[in-house]
This record gives structure tokens, sequence and C-alpha cells, in this order.
């Protein structure tokens, strides 16, 4: 129930302990989907965009110790969507695609789910991340859970880190624990509305009078990859919380230890 930190390693060293039994890695298969997508090196013809959301994956999988398998952007076509959920539920235990999980006229993720297995949930009350779905596909050769990420890139991000994160390291023999939240005073009045939890990209540092305080990035648009970049933290508004002011504490997700 434990991943093997630095110090555990040591701690067996230390006993003399060559090997210990352990399971093996979680496999998880990711794609993006979209026409207007191209991979780096390819291409970038009117009217299309690099696919970050694949890269951002690879990365975020790769620092949980996952077992990766990418494959690719996948066209919206439902056909081409079935296939490739097929494939990837075949030869991983998780799924995790970006994009096409909206209600427009490409977005055919929730749809192909499911035909092909269950739809467990779909669209949450939070802020980036809202049109998100998890549920199951039953192929022929294997069974797999999926997560359908939103396509904008920091919705990728925190849906990735509010949901599927903990979902992964319980699938992989893994006890979760709660990440720590830091009490920081907001630099700055936040507009919010109860009714869900958003969480926005902040930049924490010691505020003047002792303890932590918490800036938001600036607009905090879902397409905004640059604010997550530039952030070291998450505020994080719960679900009944309304507006905040300047000076109020607020909670933190901070970023290290994390991504």
């Amino acid at each position: 129930g434990r991943v093997l930190r630095p110090a555990d390693i040591g701690l067996l060293a230390s006993l003399g302990q060559a090997e210990v039994p352990v399971l093996r890695r979680l496999r998880v298969a990711f794609f993006s989907t979209g026409d207007e997508l191209r991979s780096i090196g390819e291409t970038l013809d009117e009217g299309c965009v690099y696919d970050s959301n694949r890269y951002t994956l690879h990365s975020m999988l790769q620092r949980l110790g996952m077992d990766i398998l990418d494959l690719g952007v996948v066209r919206d076509d439902p056909r081409a969507l079935a296939d490739a959920f097929s494939a990837a539920a075949a030869s991983a235990d998780a799924v995790i695609t970006s994009g096409g999980v909206s209600v427009g006229e490409a977005d055919h993720t929730k749809t192909v789910m499911a035909e092909l297995g269950d739809v467990l949930f779909w669209r949450i009350a939070m802020r980036p991340g809202r049109p998100m779905a998890i549920g199951r596909i039953r192929a022929e050769h294997g069974d797999a859970i999926l997560f359908g990420l939103p396509g904008n890139p920091v919705a990728v991000m925190v849906t990735f880190y509010a949901l599927v994160r903990d979902a992964l390291l319980a699938m992989a023999g893994a006890t979760p624990q709660p990440m720590p939240l830091l009490r920081c005073s907001a630099a700055s009045a936040i507009r919010k509305k109860p009714g869900r939890t958003e969480y926005q990209r902040a930049i924490v540092t010691p505020a003047p009078d002792g303890g932590w305080q918490a800036q938001v990035t600036g607009s905090q648009g879902s397409g905004i990859l640059r604010s997550m970049s530039e952030a070291n933290g998450l505020i994080v508004l719960h679900h009944d919380q309304g507006s905040v002011q300047a000076g109020q504490l607020v909670d933190v997700l901070p970023f290290e230890g994390l991504v």
C-alpha cells in the first residue's frame, strides 16, 4: 500500500534486503483527440495548433512512476475513437484522453464510451474541468478504466491532480494520502459564486507580516497554460465558498512535491 520513496529504499538497504515483493507498474495509455492537433515536428497548417496535452500528460504520468503508452492524436471520428479505445483497453489498465468530452458536434468521447462500456459520471461542479468523464471500456482483449479529460491545457492538469492522480495510485496498489494544503492570505480579491470548486493558479510568496501570501497569476482562462507554468500552487476555492476579499485566508495546493 505504499510507493517506495528514497528513504524507504535506503532503509531496505540498511537491513540487507536486496529484493522485496512489489506490484507491477500500472500501465496507462493516453491520446489526444482533435482534427486540428499536430505533434511537435509536424507542419502547422492554417487553423491547427500544436498538441501540448500529450506532452503534459506524459510528464505527469512519468512522475507518478507509471508505465506509459503514448497513442498519439486520434481524429474527431467516432469509428477512429472506438478503435483507439479498444486498442488502448487491450494493452493498458487505464486510458486517459484529452478533448472531445464537451457538447460540440465533434465531441464524441462520451458517446463512444457509452457504446463500449459505461459512463460512471460526466460533468462535474468544478472550474476548470467541468466537462470531464470517467467510465469503463470493455474490449475483446481486456477492460480498462477511462478518464476523459477536457481539451483545454490547464483543465487537463487540474482534473488530473484533482481526480485522476489518486485514482491511478489506488489502481497501482498504493494508499493515496490527501495532499497538504497551505493557508495563505489572498493578495487581492477573488470573485467566485458558491456551487462549484474552483482552482486558481497562484504565485505563493512570504507575506510581509509573516506567513504566506497568494497572488493569482492574472487571467484564469483554461487555455492559458503559461499561467500554470508561472504558478507555484493552486488556490482551492471550495464548493460552498463565495468571493474572497484581499487579506482573507485561502487554501493553496502547493506544486512542490505534486508536479
